[in-house]
C-alpha cells in the first residue's frame, strides 16, 4: 500500500498535482528520455527492476540537500534489482554535470526538453520521488527532500525489491 508523503520544504511547489497525473497503485507512465551523455532511456526498459525515479534542479535547495543520500543509497543498492534515474528539470545540464562532480555522484540525469515526463508524473516542484515496482507499478510518491539513506527509506524500499 503506497502513500503520498510530504516533507518540507519544496520548490515551486504551486498546487497539488493535477488529477490526471498517475495515481498510487496505477501502472507508471513510461516516458522515452536521454541522459547528459546523449543515452536513451525508458521506463520499459528499466522493467524488473525496482525504480527510483526523482525530478530535481541544481538550483533547488532540498534537492541538493538530499542527493548525497540518495547517492549513498545507490551505491549501497548497487548489484540488486534496484535503478536509480533522475530527471533534470528547468535548468542546464552543464549546472546538474558539475554539481554532481562536486558531490561524487553517478546517477543518471535525464533530460525532459519538452516537459512531456513532468507533465505525465503530475510534477509540480522539485523534488519529487517515484518508487516504481518491477512491474511499472507506481507503489510510492514522496513530495520534498528527505534523507534517502535513513533505515526508514530503506525498510520502504526493502518491500519493493524484486
Amino acid at each position: 500500500m503506497g502513500l503520498l508523503l510530504v516533507a518540507a520544504p519544496a520548490c515551486e511547489r504551486s498546487a497539488p498535482p493535477p488529477k490526471t497525473a498517475v495515481g498510487i497503485g496505477q501502472p507508471a507512465p513510461d516516458f522515452l528520455l536521454r541522459d547528459l551523455e546523449g543515452n536513451s532511456w525508458s521506463l520499459t526498459d528499466l522493467r524488473g527492476n525496482l525504480v527510483f525515479l526523482n525530478f530535481w534542479a541544481t538550483w533547488c535547495p532540498p534537492c541538493r540537500e538530499e542527493m548525497p543520500s540518495m547517492e549513498a543509497l545507490r551505491q549501497e543498492l548497487a548489484g540488486r534489482s534496484f535503478r536509480m534515474v533522475t530527471v533534470l528539470g528547468n535548468d542546464e545540464p552543464a549546472n546538474a554535470q558539475r554539481f554532481l562532480a562536486r558531490i561524487g555522484a553517478a546517477m543518471p540525469v535525464l533530460l525532459d526538453p519538452d516537459g512531456s515526463t513532468t507533465l505525465a508524473y503530475g510534477i509540480t516542484g522539485v523534488p519529487e520521488t517515484f518508487i516504481i515496482d518491477s512491474q511499472g507499478i507506481l507503489r510510492e510518491r514522496f513530495i520534498g527532500g528527505r534523507d534517502w539513506n535513513s533505515s526508514s527509506a530503506k525498510a520502504m524500499l526493502a518491500r519493493y525489491l524484486p
